[in-house]
């Protein structure tokens, strides 16, 4: 077999595999329908959990969820699913950065590395890295914590 041959063979067989992937679904993200559906979500996971407010990321694939004792609750998107978690604001494991309307979470937890969330405002931005810990602004213009 020459190997012309087998170089096509191997890109055809991982472009199939690839659309395959992708008409099955396997490439989609979830999304959050509102504010009720990150709360039911959240809920699901932690019943007992009184939630005040909730923020909604500009993509919907992410929610922050003021709780009654002070920490946060999140609702990520993680492929097709949603995981959540409970963060609280000095968790050394956890550094937070706010530019304008993103905020990076970055976490020392092999389960879930945090990301890039961005909101409708810099308003609601700044609200979630602050009730994370993010510290006053530095010189650059960034808020960080950790």
């Amino acid at each position: 077999m020459s190997l012309t041959l087998l170089v096509v063979m191997v890109v055809v067989g991982i472009a199939a595999v690839v659309a395959a992937v992708h008409m099955t679904g396997g490439t989609v993200t979830a999304a959050l329908d509102g504010t009720e559906a990150a709360r039911q979500r959240f809920a699901s996971d932690f019943a007992d959990m009184e939630v005040t407010e909730t923020w909604l990321t500009e993509q919907r694939d992410a929610a922050f969820l003021a709780l009654e004792d002070g920490r946060t609750g999140i609702v990520c998107a993680f492929g097709d699913r949603f995981l959540t978690r409970i963060a609280s604001a000095g968790d050394p494991a956890m550094r937070v950065e706010c530019d304008g309307r993103t905020v990076r979470i970055r976490m020392d937890d092999f389960t879930w590395h945090g990301g890039p969330f961005t909101f409708a405002s810099e308003a609601d931005a700044l609200a979630i890295a602050r009730r994370l810990g993010a510290e006053a602004d530095t010189p650059e213009g960034a808020k960080t914590h950790g």
